[in-house]
This record gives structure tokens, C-alpha cells and sequence, in this order.
């Protein structure tokens, strides 16, 4: 499982320091892919497994479907951790979310997001004020 927040940085060849704590869960190589809110995710090769057999019974009839399908696989990209805890970001990705320097890496439990700074404070400073109101939605899911 990932929690946890952790500020870290892009360097000029598009490479970011994975927490330690992530490294052990993320094995030799897994999966960055574009998230939802203009964030990256990040998936065990397992998880990913699970991830792409749900998207396969997506009915391929079905406008939305095929559009999350080709957003979700298209920026898909299997990484590996080198000696020094950094995995190269491809450039595409990089874009996608605004990542040119500083970053928050965010453990969310199956996964871990990776947002420029300046996105997630400002993400987190607007949903702030509807965090009770979110959680009493989730009332419904026994939460």
C-alpha cells in the first residue's frame, strides 16, 4: 500500500527520486501513466495487471469507454528504478503534467500519484474546504 506526501524534484534529463518507502513495493519496473486531474499514476506491475483486465471488458462500443481505454494505454510507459532510486519520466508524461522541477509524489493506496507542486497545492487548497462534505458522501460506501 502507498500513503504518504513527498516533495521531490525533477532534474534537467527528466528523472525523479522515488520515495524509499515506494521503491521495495514497486519491484525492478512498473507503470507511469496520465491520471485523472493533469497528475501522472503510478502502478505495481501487478496492480497494472488488474487495471488493464477491468479496461478489456469495457465495451469497445462505447464511446467513453474507447476514449479512457486510449487516454489511459496511450500515455502508459513501463520504467525501471536505477542505482540511485530515479526513474526517467518520458517526456510526454513530463508535459502532460506540467512537471519541470518541483514535484509532490502522493501515496493513494493501490497507486501513487506524481503532481507539480504548484498543481497540488493549488488542488489541494481549493478541495480543502469540501473535504467533510466529500467524506459525508462517502457515508454511502460505509466509510
Amino acid at each position: 500500500m502507498f500513503m504518504g506526501e513527498y516533495q521531490h524534484s525533477v532534474d534537467a534529463k527528466g528523472r525523479l527520486i522515488v520515495p524509499a518507502k515506494f521503491r521495495e513495493q514497486l519491484g525492478e519496473s512498473f507503470v507511469i501513466t496520465r491520471g485523472l486531474d493533469q497528475c501522472l499514476f503510478g502502478y505495481t506491475m501487478d496492480e497494472w495487471q488488474k487495471i488493464e483486465e477491468k479496461l478489456k471488458e469495457l465495451p469497445v462500443t462505447k464511446k467513453d469507454a474507447r476514449a479512457f481505454t486510449r487516454f489511459f494505454f496511450s500515455g502508459a510507459s513501463e520504467v525501471e528504478l536505477d542505482k540511485q532510486g530515479r526513474v526517467n519520466i518520458p517526456s510526454t508524461l513530463l508535459t502532460y503534467a506540467k512537471l519541470d522541477k518541483e514535484c509532490i509524489i502522493l501515496g493513494v493506496s493501490n497507486r501513487f500519484e506524481i503532481w507539480a507542486k504548484d498543481a497540488w497545492e493549488e488542488y489541494f487548497t481549493a478541495s480543502e474546504d469540501s473535504f467533510n462534505d466529500i467524506a459525508e458522501n462517502l457515508a454511502d460506501f460505509d466509510f
